[in-house]
């Protein structure tokens, strides 16, 4: 079963999804990764040259690509957000877990990441108002929502008893 971590910038599903991956005892990708080695070119150069719409592209494909696999997938912080994305990986029998945690947390990991092209041109505001925006759909399109108050061990530790009820 292919489980999706989705939720804001800077929420952990990264470091929470290679903890949950090693508990249930299968692989991790990250797609912001995979959209990388697919792509050859950076985020920010993809942005840069061929614009979000096209990154939103490749990423709603290589969400489709993974569904089927045994793994744990974490998705950029948009992926998710595209309702054909979130309803192939539901329908498809994957769990979609929506990683909950405060914009301020959020705000405090991702501030001047370089590699983050969204961060990069907006401002604290903007990025509060596009988290507030997004948390909606993400509970929406998602099929368990995990409140992340714990370490991340805590968290990956939820996941795991999640997937194996």
């Amino acid at each position: 079963m292919t489980v999706f971590l989705c939720g804001f910038m800077g929420c952990g599903k990264s470091t929470v999804g290679k903890l949950a991956a090693k508990k249930l005892g299968c692989s991790f990708c990250d797609t912001d990764e995979l959209i990388v080695e697919n792509q050859g070119m950076t985020i920010p150069e993809i942005f840069a040259q061929k614009g979000e719409p096209y990154f939103r592209q490749i990423e709603a494909e290589i969400v489709r690509s993974l569904c089927g696999r045994t793994t744990v997938a974490a998705c950029g912080g948009g992926a998710m957000l595209n309702p054909a994305t979130a309803k192939a990986a539901a329908e498809s029998g994957s769990r979609i877990i929506f990683l909950d945690v405060p914009f301020d947390v959020c705000y405090e990991r991702i501030s001047g990441d370089t590699n983050r092209p969204i961060v990069m041109n907006s401002t604290r505001e903007q990025l509060e108002e596009l988290y507030n925006r997004r948390r909606d759909i993400y509970i929406q399109n998602s099929t368990v929502r995990i409140e992340c108050s714990g370490s991340p061990v805590e968290i990956a530790e939820q996941i795991a008893e999640t997937i194996k009820k």
